[in-house]
């Protein structure tokens, strides 16, 4: 099983339990303050601020914390710098990795990434040199109970979508970036509730992981997306269902 679309699916699940003890909600508030300093404070003139703020109302953060991130960014509070930073590396079996940081001291961020690879079997490499084994594509989840995928297809293809696969209940529809809000409305406008939509890296190809080498990736994984500084993680690996869920048990 891809591990793109299956890890995603175990993100999902522990971002819930994350929301509980509040970790997700300092990635959403750098995200929202990035996205406004870059782009401005007004959600409907900047597309990556918009994603942010439903991405923060699906995890239930009050709007006040919204808000107040909002203003860090666009200066009319206090607040502290972060800067945006993209690591890429190999880990355990040979398998890329690209892993998107903010991060308010990237000499500290970038020892950790190298600490962290080095202890789970892999290795920090230079900019460039996996980036190409990705590409960034707009990817919306779907949970398909009392759905028929032949509905959802037609409504997703309509608005512009390049494809959509189901998994264990699941779609994931993918399109390109600049596509994203508008099937996103599309969705919502033939209430059709999705679950995510974001945009991800999403590899050309995947490496086949198994055994200790399998547990050790996603050890890596684990710890990479577990970083205050580490906003997305993204790999090529492919590993069976059974790996991953017991490994999701443990």
């Amino acid at each position: 099983m891809a591990g793109h679309s299956k890890w995603k699916q175990i993100k999902h699940k522990k971002a819930r339990m994350d929301a509980q003890r509040g970790k997700i909600f300092t990635k959403l508030i750098k995200e929202i303050t990035v996205a406004a300093r870059l782009g401005g404070g007004d959600e409907s003139a900047n597309p990556r601020l918009r994603s942010a703020i439903a991405a923060a109302k699906a995890a239930n953060m009050p709007y006040s914390n919204i808000e107040r991130a909002i203003k860090k960014g666009t200066g009319e509070l206090p607040g502290v710098v972060y800067e945006e930073a993209v690591y890429e590396g190999y880990g355990p079996g040979g398998t890329a990795i690209m892993v998107e940081c903010l991060t308010d001291n990237k000499n500290r961020t970038v020892a950790d990434m190298r600490h962290l690879f080095s202890k789970y079997g892999g290795n920090l490499s230079e900019t460039g040199s996996v980036a190409w084994m990705f590409e960034r594509k707009g990817e919306i989840t779907v949970r398909m109970d009392g759905l028929t995928e032949d509905d959802v297809l037609m409504v997703a293809l309509e608005a512009g979508a390049d494809d959509m696969k189901v998994e264990e209940g699941i779609a994931t529809i993918t399109c390109a970036p600049e596509e994203l809000d508008k099937i996103k409305q599309a969705l919502e406008a033939n209430n059709i509730p999705y679950e995510s939509a974001e945009i991800n890296m999403v590899p050309q190809n995947t490496v086949k992981v198994e055994g200790k080498q399998a547990v050790q990736l996603l050890k890596l994984m684990e710890h990479l997306e577990e970083h205050d500084d580490v906003q997305n993680v993204y790999s090529n690996f492919d590993v069976d269902a059974s790996v991953l869920e017991e490994y999701q048990q443990s």
